[in-house]
C-alpha cells in the first residue's frame, strides 16, 4: 500500500463495519490543506483499492473496509498464553487458531 491508501485504510479501520461517504473520507483521512487543495483527492484511491478487494462499496457510494470471510466457522483465535495453557493440559490446537485474521499483514498481501 502506498502512503495515500495507508492513510485511508487507517481512517476506516477505527469506523469497523460502518460505511463511510467518500467526501468524509478525503476530509477526515488527509489533513486539512489537501482537503481544500482538492476536495476529491481520495475518490480515485478509494476506487483503486476497491478493486485490489481491500475496500468494499455500496450502492450510495459508501466505503469500509472489506470484512475477512472465515472459510470454517468453528476456527477461532486463541490468545498465545491461552493456547500455550491448552497444549500443556493435553488440547492439540491447530496453527490455524492462532492466526489473525483481518490484521494489517492481511491486507498488504492484496
Amino acid at each position: 500500500m502506498d502512503g495515500d491508501e495507508r492513510e485511508i485504510f487507517n481512517y476506516l479501520k477505527t469506523w469497523g463495519h460502518t460505511f463511510i461517504n467518500a467526501a468524509e473520507i478525503a476530509k477526515r483521512a488527509g489533513n486539512k490543506k489537501r482537503y481544500f487543495e482538492d476536495h476529491n483527492w481520495a475518490k480515485p484511491v478509494l476506487m483503486r483499492m476497491a478493486d485490489r478487494g481491500i475496500l468494499e462499496h455500496d450502492v450510495m457510494g459508501r466505503f469500509r473496509i472489506k470484512p475477512v470471510s472465515r472459510k470454517d466457522k468453528h476456527k477461532r483465535w486463541v490468545a498465545p498464553d491461552i493456547a500455550k495453557i491448552l497444549q500443556e493440559s493435553g488440547v492439540e490446537m491447530d496453527d490455524t487458531n492462532q492466526a489473525e485474521a483481518g490484521t494489517d499483514e492481511f491486507y498488504e498481501e492484496l
